[in-house]
């Protein structure tokens, strides 16, 4: 899988799109294959995957947050489940945010671990496994729904209603992870975020397809520290642009922008001309919790940043207040039905 989305595959298909499409096709025809023929492992628990149609954010994290949260209060216990991208740690781990660096864990699994129970592994099964075993009785997989080796008793696929699902063609040429139909067919319902149109198409396609559509924004926490200050916004994160918009919903006057690649890992020479631009110019610097949990537990200059560096916290809010719980509870009967099916 492709780890940072070139900047075409956000914009009307172009020449590079069309010349790479005899590769989308082939990755396309194999990409489809593989989830129409998955053989997926039922473990003995609820599984809600939250995923997206394309490579890049969608707001997964904050969704699966919410999720968890909603299932806390219902009293159950929920456990996340990451493959930790961006980390080194290649074994089956539960992750401890007091002691785990992002570098061995990855930055979206240390996010988790600040709300519930999360284990990462390459191996979803055994991570599954262990979080059964450590009492969770609810798991909420982040990301995973195109190459999923568990059975999924409720797949969310979130989609951004900017940037849709680009370009539209399949990697290389695009963004797209597997064909549309196949991702349409396995999810259980889609969760649309934003006001924009660039989803429009896909929410008429579930509609028909019978899948339930649910909506969502992606709120910013007040932040005074922010609200009316000039300041240096840099993020590593695949839409940066997503929070350049926050910052200025909340009030903050964005003088300079600086954008790194998803889940990038700071250089000393990148550090230093931060915080040295943020000082020249008068500047507060600002970024989002992610690429602040990516700057924590270190010393020098990247300690001086994690300081400085005030951050933007987003919270997934569904229009609907009980659709969190209601996605919840449609995936416990799935599960139980299946338990039935499996005897």
């Amino acid at each position: 899988m492709v780890s940072e989305a070139p900047p075409f595959w956000w914009t009307k298909a172009d020449w590079r799109a069309w010349a790479l499409s005899p590769f989308s096709f082939i990755y396309g025809r194999i990409a489809g294959r593989r989830m129409a023929r998955a053989r997926r492992a039922g473990v003995p628990l609820p599984v809600i995957c939250v995923g997206n149609f394309t490579v890049g954010g969608a707001g997964k994290t904050p969704t699966a947050l919410v999720l968890a949260r909603a299932a806390k209060e219902k009293g159950l216990k929920p456990g996340f489940l990451s493959r930790g991208y961006g980390g080194s740690i290649d074994v089956t781990t539960v992750v401890d945010p007091a002691h785990h660096r992002a570098e061995a864990v990855g930055d979206e699994a240390l996010l988790l671990a600040r709300e519930a129970l999360t284990v990462i592994s390459r191996g979803r099964v055994d991570g599954a496994l262990k979080l059964a075993e450590q009492g969770a009785d609810l798991i909420i997989m982040d990301d995973g729904f195109q190459s999923a080796r568990l059975v999924l008793d409720f797949a969310l696929v979130v989609v951004d209603t900017v940037r849709g699902i680009g370009n539209g063609h399949l990697v290389p040429g695009g963004p797209v992870r597997a064909p549309i139909p196949e991702q349409m067919r396995q999810l259980s319902a889609i969760l649309k975020v934003g006001s924009g149109d660039a989803a429009d198409r896909l929410v008429r396609q579930a509609a028909r397809a019978g899948k339930q559509v649910y909506v969502a924004t992606l709120k910013p926490r007040e932040n005074r520290e922010i609200a009316g200050k000039p300041l240096l916004a840099f993020a590593g994160i695949a839409d940066p642009q997503k929070f350049y918009r926050t910052v200025r919903e909340i009030g903050g006057e964005i003088r300079r922008e600086r954008a790194f690649p998803d889940h990038h890992y700071f250089s000393e020479d990148e550090i230093a001309g931060l915080l040295d631009d943020a000082a020249k110019e008068k500047l507060t610097l600002v970024t989002t919790a992610k690429d602040a949990v990516r700057l924590a537990g270190h010393h020098g200059r990247m300690e001086e940043l994690a300081d400085k560096a005030k951050v933007v916290e987003v919270e997934m809010a569904f229009d609907d207040p009980l659709a969190p719980s209601k996605i919840i509870d449609t995936a416990i009967a799935n599960f139980r039905a299946r338990r039935i099916r499996e005897k």
